[in-house]
């Protein structure tokens, strides 16, 4: 069967991105809901939800565009060669379109203002640290995943730990960052303290891809668009 054209892949980053973005948000509401107070009981509940959603899209949309849902991942990936330069510009507009279309899904189910500006706080050093170490293990566990069925555990499992012993709570995605920033709600963080964060999201990505390049004689395609002959 012929690989899946570019409007598609498209389509399928847009979806994923709404998605996951809507996921991340809409839980991070019900938590805080169901939580009375309680910050530790509402991130395992927002963590939960994010690993849960973020296996399925994967196993679900890798075949078809990679699954990226991350500019700072297709980014890597575009350096590499195993996506084109021209479906990487493509794919971030999509991601940042699909991740702010989220945002105001999760808003608009549970009864919020649709625009919103986050006034959540989050800036400093340690939390752009933890932005770079988050982002940089994201892509060395991406391109260490040969397969999907590999790539579909392991990468949430490790932006589920990255919830808990990183100081930013691993956001380690710029179109999610900015989803964000547009959600004054538990997962929100202020656009003013946005940039920083995707700044070391992308230098933590460039670390990534050269702490691969070190570990692995042939870094996984996982997470690369699918071919002709990997195409089911």
């Amino acid at each position: 069967m012929n690989s899946p054209g570019i409007t598609r892949r498209v389509f399928a980053e847009s979806l994923g991105s709404l998605i996951l973005a809507a996921t991340v948000i809409g839980s991070g509401i019900m938590a805080e809901r169901l939580a009375q107070g309680n910050a530790a009981v509402a991130l395992i509940a927002n963590t939960g939800a994010t690993v849960a959603v973020l296996s399925v899209l994967i196993a679900l949309l890798a075949p078809i565009s990679g699954a990226h849902f991350n500019p700072a991942v297709s980014m890597v990936q575009a350096l590499r060669g195993e996506l084109q330069a021209t479906d990487a510009v493509a794919y971030v507009p999509a991601q940042i379109a699909g991740c702010v279309l989220g945002a105001l899904l999760a808003h608009a189910m549970f009864e919020l203002p649709l625009m919103q500006s986050s006034t959540h706080v989050r800036a400093g050093a340690a939390q752009w640290l933890s932005e770079g170490v988050a982002t940089a293990g994201l892509v060395v566990i991406i391109l260490g995943s040969a397969t999907v069925a590999a790539a579909s555990w392991r990468v949430p499992a490790w932006i589920g730990a990255a919830y808990w012993f990183t100081a930013s709570t691993s956001f380690a995605n710029p179109a999610i960052t900015i989803g964000r920033a547009l959600s004054d709600t538990f997962a929100g963080i202020r656009p003013a303290d946005a940039p920083m964060f995707i700044l070391t999201q992308l230098v933590g990505a460039l670390l990534g891809l050269g702490i691969a390049k070190l570990l692995f004689i042939q870094p996984g395609h996982a997470m690369a668009p699918a071919t002709e002959a990997e195409t089911p």
